[in-house]
């Protein structure tokens, strides 16, 4: 199984900047990403508040990631994905449908294992 996280408000579109997000949807997905399904939300504090960065709440939110492989969001600053990415989580920009966004993911995915062979 892979585990992705996705900043979304309403679980059904990735429609969520990295640091105003307060909530993340888990998604736990097959191999193939085909068959995937919600199994938690995890509240954080946003990183982002009044044009202001927190950067103990950058690294907490990263912390609290940090058992995803993926994280899909609509956008995210540089600072933020260089911290997620030294925790292992790969990040992409995705904004859309969830279903689409993860369907993107695995094709990317599955190039890079054609790239790599």
């Amino acid at each position: 199984m892979v585990k992705i996280a996705v900043a979304s408000g309403d679980g059904k579109v990735v429609d969520r900047h990295f640091g105003k997000a307060d909530v993340f949807h888990i998604v736990e997905a097959d191999s193939e990403g085909s068959q995937f399904k919600i199994v938690e939300q995890r509240s954080v504090t946003p990183v982002c508040i009044a044009g202001s960065h927190n950067v103990q709440s950058l690294h907490q939110t990263a912390e609290s990631l940090s058992d995803c492989q993926y994280l899909l969001v609509s956008k995210i600053g540089y600072l933020a994905e260089i911290v997620l990415t030294e925790k292992g989580i790969d990040v992409f920009e995705l904004p859309g449908d969830i279903r689409a966004s993860i369907n993107k993911l695995f094709g990317y995915i599955r190039m890079q294992e054609l790239i790599e062979k």
